[in-house]
């Protein structure tokens, strides 16, 4: 027995096994404002503890598989009631972590400004639970960022910050004695007795008021009053009651005088040219991902439809026969015109126990920079795409000639669906070069879309639809329905809009050019433009669903 390694009876009969947690601000909404170190978080979690509206935040970014357990669940005889049953985080998340799990619980916000995971924090303190705290960006500083409403001007005046669902009566009467800005938070029920609170506690009724709803989110509203004009103000508006029982809001009493006045001018986030555009897209999230991207980022929130499916080819020899020319040397060059061609192909390798290094020696083409992108996730850089336009035109206008000096083999490899267009084959043909036209894929219409959704484009629940190709219109029409007149019609090129208007549309955008980030910024500049002549009218900026025939007043929040 060697003396330095101890016997197993001089082990610990048992070793507490700790994991560890993570108390992460989510920030306001905006999934956007979450911090390196919390994405860095998520994607390593175990378990994910988070409320119902935070959860959708940072569930993006979390690992396949993570544990979510419900915050809120309903048993049997609260369900009879209607009334939810709240779990106790705290006791979830010691739980999760006394396994020996990674915990991540989110917050909205900022953990620092929240109560509960001050309390959770103790708990893991006291219980011997490792814990670290990722800050957020803290709502009542956030969303006025996003309002345009800023908390401190040149003169630099006191800030206060008020919860008025717990706030005391003293905490009211000395905020109300102050001469200082007040962020108050609320529900946007109880936005009117906060201010009247205020008032009786010595603060001028004229004094200005901003009060935002959904604040950093697409869905946000911000309203300008005083503290004694709030009440007529939602009473005007309108705005019906929360059937959650209130959302939370963010009022900012007494902003800086010249902020205040040009708040106009500062609201950068709820005039960008699409914003709050429910904007329907007619292809797969993957194939959407740059252009759905590009939507977000003027303010539209983007509806991923596919309106084809893609399949195998009903007589895969042809393909097999000419991956393995690829690997014998039958071919000079090999075009890709699309994702799923570059996709059939590597899963075609895949099959075959092939990786990029079989393409060793060929040329490489892409129709375009999200097919060459495509390419080089497979580990293949291409070797041409087109200067111009991005389509198989482009492509022939910068392919070499065959020349047999210079080139050993006179053939291409061309994989492409069963349903592509001749415009490149008898281009490649007249620059004196052979084609193998391999069908490497099927597409066919897809299945329709939930019934929500086919509903909303029937009914004008959409404000605009991008339509990318003449298939798209086909397809779109065929399985859930003619868009609403309302709707904004936006095709990528003259043969698509021809398409759209024998399907009895009517189209608004015209793409300068057939690329679907020209079509995105031809949208938003359409966009941009009618929201400017609403300012011009004086007429309150709308988006394209508000204004249906018969369409009902929407809930606020």
């Amino acid at each position: 027995m060697n003396p330095s390694r101890p016997t197993t009876s001089a082990l610990p009969v048992a070793a507490a096994v700790h994991g560890h947690v993570t108390f992460l601000g989510a920030g306001p909404g905006d999934p956007g404002l979450l911090t390196l170190r919390a994405v860095e978080a998520l994607a390593s979690a175990d378990v994910l503890i988070a409320e119902p509206e935070v959860l959708e935040v940072v569930r993006t970014h979390a690992r396949a598989g993570v544990d979510t357990p419900q915050l809120t669940i309903a048993d049997e005889a609260s369900a009879a009631a209607g009334v939810p049953v709240i779990r106790d985080a705290a006791n979830l998340v010691m739980e999760a972590a006394r396994s020996g799990r990674r915990v991540v619980r989110a917050v909205t916000g900022d953990p620092g400004l929240d109560g509960n995971a001050a309390s959770e924090m103790l708990a893991c303190a006291t219980g011997g639970i490792p814990f670290e705290v990722v800050p957020g960006v803290a709502t009542a500083v956030g969303v006025p960022a996003y309002a345009g409403v800023p908390l401190r001007g040149e003169e630099g005046a006191d800030v206060r910050f008020v919860d008025a669902r717990n706030a005391s009566a003293r905490c009211w009467s000395e905020t109300g004695a102050s001469t200082g800005t007040v962020v108050v938070s609320a529900t946007l029920e109880t936005v009117p007795a906060a201010c009247a609170e205020l008032v009786a506690a010595g603060r001028g009724a004229d004094t200005p008021l901003t009060v935002t709803v959904a604040g950093t989110t697409t869905r946000q509203r911000t309203w300008n009053a005083t503290l004694g004009t709030i009440a007529q103000v939602f009473k005007q508006g309108k705005i019906l009651p929360s059937p959650e029982g209130g959302r939370p809001v963010i009022a900012v009493v007494g902003e800086p005088g010249a902020a205040a006045a040009r708040r106009e001018e500062l609201a950068w986030f709820e005039s960008k040219p699409l914003f709050g555009w429910r904007v329907l897209v007619p292809r797969t999230k993957e194939q959407a991902a740059s252009l759905s991207d590009q939507l977000r980022s003027y303010g539209a929130v983007p509806h991923e439809v596919p309106t084809i499916a893609v399949e195998p080819p009903r007589t895969p020899q042809q393909m097999e026969r000419a991956v393995k020319g690829l690997v014998t040397g039958r071919y000079e060059w090999i075009a890709f015109t699309s994702v799923n061609a570059v996709k059939a192909v590597r899963e075609k390798f895949e099959e075959y126990g092939l990786d990029a290094r079989a393409f060793a020696g060929i040329k490489v083409a892409a129709v375009g920079e999200q097919t060459a992108a495509a390419l080089v996730e497979f580990g293949v850089k291409p070797d041409l795409v087109p200067s111009g336009e991005q389509s198989a035109a482009g492509l022939l206008e910068d392919w070499p000639p065959y020349d047999p000096v210079f080139d050993p083999i006179d053939r291409v490899f061309l994989p492409r669906a069963d349903i592509a267009t001749e415009t490149l084959v008898a281009g490649l043909i007249e620059l004196g070069w052979e084609v193998d036209d391999v069908t490497a894929y099927r597409t066919v219409r897809a299945s329709p879309p939930p019934a929500d959704t086919r509903e909303a484009i029937k009914g004008g629940g959409f404000d605009a639809v991008l339509f990318t190709s003449s298939s798209t219109v086909r397809n779109l029409v065929g399985i859930a329905g003619k868009p609403h007149n309302v709707t904004v019609i936006a095709c990528i090129g003259p043969a698509t809009a021809k398409t759209a208007e024998e399907h009895g549309l009517r189209v608004d955008v015209l793409s300068p050019e057939p690329s679907v980030g020209k079509l995105a910024e031809a949208l938003a500049e359409y966009g941009a433009a009618r929201r400017e002549a609403a300012r011009e009218a004086g007429e309150a900026v709308s988006r394209p669903s508000e204004r249906r025939p018969g369409a009902r007043r929407r809930r606020t929040t």
